[in-house]
């Protein structure tokens, strides 16, 4: 039996049966919402059924999939396939042997060993599109969302302007997104730059905490402090602001270990070569005396603001000021 395709997410397209797969479940829903607004496009009539593979009911994807009275295209999604029923597992694999027409079945798995077999039935048939849906989690994959998203949306963007949005949305994929989709339709074909980025989300929380961590680890005490004063007036929880400083400071670390070129390092570790080209500019101005000092500061101050102080402003001021003086 011929091997099925495989493609990424943002390849989707029409297939007899798709599986979904991988552990990106914000990109598992826009892989869904595509195909489905795309069937639609051709095919208003278009009737969409859910169905839970854990809570499987024996026969179900047969009765849904069975011919209608009218031939009206029919899409079939279904959940969980990761914690599959049995009678589900049993029921995916015969399918493969009468797979119906005007149905797309649709099967997400997130991963994990439970429903191997199917899997591989799923992967050994030439009707199945395997869309995968891998982890988006480093910096240097969630620039290249990032671009392409933007690039999908018909913008223009600058790699510094990349670069303020992933530093923005650091935690959330589909805040990345919707921020891309808001800045592209407020672009109106401009070239997006930094500045324009900064103009819509520097007082988002973890722009403004990356702002002072910058530069404090550059050395610049004065700074540091305005932007902190001005981050502590603007609400911004000392824990993310300490986390700023702790995820700058583990860069440093990790680039200032690492003796190969930049390109390397920056596949190595899993950083974008900007970012590995900026770490190791920051580095020349410290030791690893200081670096070892600076990281004890950020403990403590996380320690302090986490109950075993009673002044949480005065122990991330004091955080701050010890990082820009290298004392």
């Amino acid at each position: 039996m011929a091997k099925n395709s495989v493609v990424p997410w943002h390849g989707v397209r029409e297939s007899p049966v798709v599986l979904v797969s991988g552990p990106e479940t914000y990109l598992a829903e826009r892989v869904f919402r595509e195909l489905r607004d795309r069937v639609r496009i051709a095919s208003p009539e278009l009737e969409v059924t859910d169905l839970d593979a854990a809570a499987y009911a024996s026969k179900s994807l047969f009765d849904y999939a069975s011919p209608s009275l009218f031939g009206e295209p029919r899409m079939i999604r279904i959940i969980n396939g990761e914690s599959a029923s049995d009678e589900f597992l049993d029921d995916a694999i015969a399918y493969l042997d009468s797979i119906a027409d005007d149905v797309i079945v649709m099967i997400r798995h997130s991963g994990g060993n439970r429903g191997k077999r199917m899997l591989d039935a799923l992967r050994g048939n030439d009707r199945v599109l395997e869309v995968e849906c891998a982890e988006i989690k480093k910096d240097a994959d969630r620039e290249q969302f990032v671009a392409g998203e933007l690039a999908r949306l018909g913008a223009k963007a600058d790699r510094a302007a990349v670069a303020a949005l992933v530093g923005a949305f650091a935690g959330n994929l589909s805040e990345l997104a919707a921020a891309c989709d808001q800045i592209a339709s407020d672009a109106q074909g401009q070239p997006v730059s930094k500045d324009f980025v900064d103009r819509y989300y520097g007082g988002h929380e973890e722009v403004t905490s990356f702002a002072v961590a910058d530069a404090a680890i550059d050395g610049d005490r004065s700074e540091a402090l305005r932007l902190l004063r001005h981050a502590i007036e603007s609400g911004v929880d000392p824990v993310p602001l300490i986390a700023a400083f702790a995820a700058k400071l583990r860069q440093l670390a990790r680039v200032g270990g690492y003796t190969g070129s930049a390109g390397n390092a920056a596949k190595d570790l899993g950083m974008p070569p900007w970012m590995v080209d900026k770490a190791r500019r920051s580095l020349r101005n410290w030791t690893g005396p200081t670096l070892g000092r600076a990281i004890l500061a950020v403990a403590e101050a996380d320690s302090m603001v986490k109950g075993a102080g009673r002044d949480a402003e005065f122990a991330v001021e004091r955080m701050v000021d010890r990082i820009a003086s290298r004392s």
